[in-house]
């Protein structure tokens, strides 16, 4: 399935037949040796509401709580009858509830905590502002007019600084996702995502946009909902309430797709 280019590989195991679920994403996960995918979703049975997911990412960690991978989930229980329309699943002890549209899904997702103010890396002569804010997983948020003299997001080599940023002392042990963001004319926000567990550049990022919808509406006075232009260019809409100085009522709001059905034996 892919939810705006975040490919997952999403598999009902209700049947609990998949024990090792790290080691299954690494395998098919790989593009090469693989079915290839950002990361793999498993639907299990829960005694709280229609079903659990289990999210490992391509490199066979445990990811935190996937945005898109979540609106995938929903569609795909929506589609095998599992769930409803308007269904509830939980996912790393939390309580998500989804809304199927046609073929958009429409996720309410946990508030974020954590959002810091503007600080800074130093890495060789360059200096680095960013944000960090938790939303499910970890982020920092890079304006790229702030990072690079032209400002030019579409040239810029978001592997290469991903890797770097990624592993910096100031995230660890777990690392965090690395934002770069563009304010466009149109008011929407141009994003591009390194992210953990994947290590590379991902077409879409849903905690990430998140993150970023929010870092920009602060920064930038934007009111929500609020448009994210990921690398696929498949828009992903954020929603959420400006209470004070907290952010409640988060949804994330975009496409949810089959690629292709088929049988692995493993």
């Amino acid at each position: 399935m892919s939810g705006a280019g975040n490919d997952f590989i999403v598999i009902d195991n209700r049947s609990a037949m998949i024990i090792d679920g790290a080691a299954l994403a690494r395998k098919i996960c790989d593009r090469h040796w693989g079915v290839g995918a950002d990361g793999l979703l498993l639907l299990e049975s829960s005694n709280k509401v229609s079903y659990r997911m289990m999210y490992y990412n391509a490199d066979g960690s445990y990811g935190g709580m996937c945005g898109n991978g979540g609106r995938c989930i929903a569609m795909f229980a929506f589609q095998k009858k599992i769930a409803g329309k308007d269904h509830k699943f939980e996912a790393l002890g939390h309580i998500y509830a989804a809304s199927i549209m046609a073929e958009d899904v429409s996720l309410d997702m946990r508030d974020p905590v954590s959002i810091s103010k503007i600080r800074y890396l130093s890495i060789g002569k360059k200096k680095i502002a960013y944000q960090f804010i938790d939303t499910g997983s970890p982020h920092i948020v890079i304006n790229i007019a702030e990072f690079s003299k032209n400002g030019d997001l579409d040239r810029f080599d978001v592997m290469h600084w991903g890797k770097i940023l990624r592993w910096q002392k100031k995230f660890t042990p777990a690392g965090t996702n690395v934002n770069f963001m563009k304010k466009l004319e149109s008011g929407a926000i141009q994003l591009r995502t390194f992210e953990r567990g994947v290590e590379a550049e991902t077409l879409a990022c849903g905690t990430g946009s998140i993150a970023t919808a929010i870092i920009a509406s602060n920064k930038w006075k934007l009111r929500p909902p609020i448009t994210i232009i990921p690398t696929s260019k498949i828009p992903l809409i954020v929603e959420f309430d400006l209470n004070d100085s907290s952010i409640q009522n988060v949804k994330l709001r975009g496409p949810a797709v089959v690629t292709f059905d088929g049988n692995l034996d493993v």
